[in-house]
């Protein structure tokens, strides 16, 4: 059978309990800031522009689908990614035409808070 190892010799008390960590590597906490030297915010993000954001079914046999105009001087190409992230996030099909983008299904809700993530200000237009 092995011997266990003799006990540590008792410690003398200190008066500080944390006398024990002087001798150990320990990071030390950085220096606070004064009021002065903290970093304000910056300037909110403002919205790029506004969007409306309506639900249709004129012309479609019923179907519903939702549409998303307002896009003046926003690149085809930017417009066409967006439709396509739109897509996705919906679960739907869609397509871009003359500069709008058409969502199938009423899908505003969705389309609204991913256009808001996007930079833009989307408004709830007609019924």
């Amino acid at each position: 059978m092995k011997k266990k190892p003799p006990p540590a010799p008792p410690e003398t008390p200190s008066s500080s309990p944390f006398a024990v960590l002087a001798g150990l590597d320990v990071p030390q906490a950085p220096p606070a800031e004064s009021p002065a030297e903290r970093v304000a915010p910056g300037p909110a993000r403002t919205p790029r522009q506004r969007l409306d954001v309506r639900r249709m079914t004129a012309h479609r046999g019923g179907k519903t689908v939702t549409e998303i105009s307002g896009f003046d001087g926003v690149p085809a190409a930017e417009i066409q990614q967006l439709a396509k992230r739109l897509q996705k996030a919906c679960g739907a099909g869609g397509t871009v035409k003359q500069g709008r983008i058409e969502i199938q299904g009423d899908q505003r809700q969705t389309v609204v808070r991913l256009l808001e993530e996007a930079g833009f200000r989307p408004v709830l237009a007609g019924g």
